[in-house]
This record gives structure tokens, sequence and C-alpha cells, in this order.
């Protein structure tokens, strides 16, 4: 059969003095760690989402950049496009123009050739009329 005593207040005084040893000497060091590598984890988590939202925001001025540098490529397109079919029509307005001329000039030189060749021809006509009044009626006419 068991028998309390004296020894059982030992054992217990024991038990709580080994308790508070260990603890001093063992729990809490670990402890410490433990919560040291909670913040030091808590802190690299932040820093992680920190990073995160950086680059979250990084990527969203990249894309504005990128849209804003589409739609300045694009008016300056559209601008160089309208610069060239201005430019198109200029030159075909002059290639208009000169073709106009060149026909004004040709209808001039051919108005003159035919007055220059009518008026060489005009003293033959008598002489002409001649020759075919005499071709028709078969004798000479006087």
């Amino acid at each position: 059969m068991i028998s309390i005593n004296g020894s059982l207040f030992i054992q217990m005084v024991n038990f709580i003095v080994l308790i508070w040893a260990l603890n001093l000497v063992l729990y809490r060091p670990i402890r410490n760690i433990v919560a040291r590598r909670r913040e030091k984890m808590d802190g690299l988590e932040e820093g992680i989402s920190k990073y995160e939202q950086d680059a979250v925001e990084k990527e969203r001025e990249i894309q504005s950049g990128i849209k804003k540098a589409r739609e300045k490529g694009q008016k300056e397109k559209e601008a160089i496009e309208e610069e060239a079919r201005e430019q198109e029509r200029r030159k075909v307005e002059q290639i208009h123009e000169k073709a106009k001329a060149d026909l004004d000039e040709m209808r001039k030189k051919v108005v003159s050739e035919t007055e220059s060749v009518r008026k060489s021809l005009e003293p033959q006509i008598d002489q002409f009329a001649d020759q075919i009044s005499e071709k028709m009626l078969g004798r000479a006419v006087e």
C-alpha cells in the first residue's frame, strides 16, 4: 500500500524546481527562437506583400505607358498618312495642271499648223476645184 509522508512534498518541490529549471534553460529560449522566427516570417510576408503590390503598380504603369505609346503612335501614323494624302493630292493636281497646259499647247499647235496648211493651200484651191470639175465632167472647164 502507498503511504503519504514527507517524501511526497519533497517530490512535489523537486518537480516544481525541475519545471522552473527546464522553463529557464530549455522552454524559454526555444519560445524566444520561435517568436523571433515568427516575427521574421511575418516581416518577410509583409515584404512579399509589399513587393507584390509594387509589382502590380509597376505592371499598371507599364500597361498605361504602352497604351499611351500606342495612342501616340496611332496619332503620328494618322498625321503622316494625312500628310501623304495631301502630298499625293498636290502631285495629282500638279500633274493635272501640267497635262492641261500640254493639251492647251498641243491644241494651239494643231490650230497653228491647220491655219498654216490652210494658208498654204488657199492659193491652190481654184486649181484643185478646176481639176475636180474636169474629172467629174470629163472635160475641161474654163
